[in-house]
């Protein structure tokens, strides 16, 4: 099995895309689940985000309000920081293992939707293809101010506030573009997934692991057979 780091950017298409690999059957990781996941009361990451930017982003019921999270860090680089900080470790603890119960299923590739992948660069050595949804910014621009009712000046600086899509689809292996009609794009999903379905990279590290699996299990047998006292 090996790895796909997805990635896109606001109003991309990003979660539309997701959805075609879904019905193709695909094993799909999505980190803002893990995000919501390991924010919630009683795992340490929720601990640490109280401690560190006050009760006041907490509901009534002790859960996390991502809003008012969100306004805090916006346009604020070093407290936005200090929340990866926090959240980022738990993330990739749960995205590990969700992996492996993939590896374990026979998949041969998993996909990881991971909005900050070139952003933060951790993960890239573990991807064996990265993926980026891209639009071009004219569109990225209508959709977003369409979809949530945004000015264009509101919509800018939302924009603005990631790394632009033209720099994410340069550092890629493969660019969907979502520029265009839908049916177009949904084709270069589906010619996507044929490739990585057919390719090889997934029996290297599948061979390898049965390998080991095959040595412990000859080491025990060895050690059963003539290093226990017989009956």
């Amino acid at each position: 099995m090996f790895l796909v780091g997805l990635t896109g950017g606001i109003a991309s298409g990003k979660s539309s895309v997701i959805q075609v690999f879904q019905q193709l059957g695909c094993a799909v990781i999505d980190v803002d689940i893990i995000a919501r996941h390991i924010v919630q009361p009683g795992y340490p990451a929720h601990r640490r985000i109280v401690e560190a930017f006050g009760t006041e982003v907490l509901l009534e019921n002790g859960d996390i309000d991502r809003k008012v999270l969100g306004d805090l860090i916006f346009n604020q680089p070093d407290r936005r920081h200090l929340l990866n900080s926090i959240t980022h470790p738990e993330i990739c603890k749960e995205m590990m293992k969700e992996t492996f119960k993939y590896f374990l299923r026979g998949y041969r590739y998993v996909i990881l939707d991971i909005p900050l992948l070139f952003e933060t660069k951790k993960l890239l050595k573990y991807m064996k293809h990265t993926v980026v949804v891209y639009c071009d910014r004219d569109t990225q621009l209508a959709r977003l101010m369409r979809r949530n009712n945004l000015s264009r000046e509101d919509a800018e600086a939302r924009i603005k506030a990631q790394l632009p899509l033209k720099d994410k689809a340069r550092m890629a292996r493969h660019v969907l573009d979502n520029s265009g009609e839908w049916s177009v794009t949904k084709r270069q999903v589906v010619l996507l997934h044929a490739e990585l379905e057919h390719s090889l990279e997934y029996l290297p590290l599948r061979l390898g692991v049965l390998t080991g699996l095959a040595g412990i299990v000859g080491l025990l047998y060895l050690l059963t057979h003539y290093l226990l006292p017989s009956p």
